[in-house]
């Protein structure tokens, strides 16, 4: 019984001392994982695992909406690429269309990579 405490507490630990940048990261890594559980849930006719999991995607999707800043202009992009996402979750839960499921999932990976980029360029030392 320590072994998923000590997981737990580690996971824990793991967010508390998470940068923003960190947590976003965490955030698509948590959506690509719970459209991938979704995917395969489909594919077994599972329905409500499919359903518990996209639910998971869409509160993800929220998250990010609900934090955008709208004194960058770029803010009202990412909130159409959400909306649409997000619509397009709603649809693949309604009909469970594992298609639409990779859709989501491939514009995810994107902007997971998108966003692990940023960090990475935020990490380079300024050349001034």
């Amino acid at each position: 019984m320590a072994i998923p405490n000590g997981y737990s507490n580690y996971a824990n630990e793991r967010i508390m001392n998470a940068s923003p940048a960190q947590l976003t990261l965490m955030l698509y890594d948590g959506a690509i994982k719970f459209c991938n559980i979704a995917i395969v849930a489909i594919e077994k006719n599972d329905i409500m695992k499919a359903h518990n999991n996209i639910i998971k995607v869409e509160k993800i999707i929220a998250e990010f909406r609900s934090t955008l800043n709208y004194k960058y202009p770029v803010a009202q992009d990412f909130e159409n690429i959400y909306k649409y996402m997000n619509d397009r979750l709603v649809e693949a839960n309604v009909k469970k269309d594992k298609e639409i499921l990779e859709e989501v999932l491939a514009h995810l990976r994107t902007m997971r990579k998108t966003w692990e980029e940023v960090m990475n360029l935020a990490k380079q030392p300024s050349r001034a």
